[in-house]
């Protein structure tokens, strides 16, 4: 019987199959690396594509802050502007009022009595004065309490001062003036 050796056959096998299969981990491994690699670039495309997108947004963002900075000054002066017109309504409607207090006060004036100052703050006015006695003031504080214009007068002092030969009552006296109704000019009864 012929002699054949089939060891040099299985260790041929052996190591084509050692060959073989280093071939394919070194294609494995250099596809995996492949594949790592152009996954690296597809991930850092899309992250320079979302980094180009944020900044578009932060543009934009940046530009709609800068409209609400404009808006809001706006809102601001529409306010202010606003005011002042309501500021202008109300000193045109109170300046016949000015006009009717000084007639009132006029009218309301008895004989002997005359005023040294008179200081108003919002409705309220203040009169400061002299009269020839304090029947005077009383008929004063009758008139202003009869008055259409003026309202709840109040008497804060009534001093007696001997000026020579005569003597003078000086007074003080409060009262409300009557605000007149902006549409038709009348006045406004409490």
């Amino acid at each position: 019987m012929p002699k054949i050796n089939l060891l040099p056959w299985r260790e041929e096998l052996r190591q084509k199959r050692k060959k073989d299969f280093l071939t394919a981990v070194v294609a494995a491994i250099f596809v995996a690396g492949a594949l790592s690699y152009a996954t690296k670039l597809g991930v850092q495309a899309q992250i320079r594509g979302q980094n180009a997108r944020n900044t578009v947004l932060q543009q934009e963002i940046a530009e709609l802050d800068k409209q609400i900075e404009e808006i809001l000054g706006l809102e601001n002066q529409k306010e202010r502007l606003l005011a002042r017109m309501e500021i202008i309504e109300q000193l045109q409607r109170a300046r016949p009022e000015v006009v009717h207090l000084f007639d009132e006060l006029v009218e309301t004036l008895p004989e002997g009595v005359y005023f040294t100052e008179i200081r108003q703050t919002g409705s309220r006015i203040e009169l400061n004065g002299d009269a020839q006695s304090s029947t005077r003031v009383s008929a004063l504080m009758r008139n202003i309490d009869s008055s259409q214009w003026l309202r709840d007068p109040g008497l804060d002092v009534v001093e007696t001062v001997d000026l020579g030969s005569m003597r003078n009552a000086q007074f003080t006296v409060f009262m409300q003036q009557v605000p007149m109704d902006g549409e038709q000019d009348e006045v406004v009864t409490p």
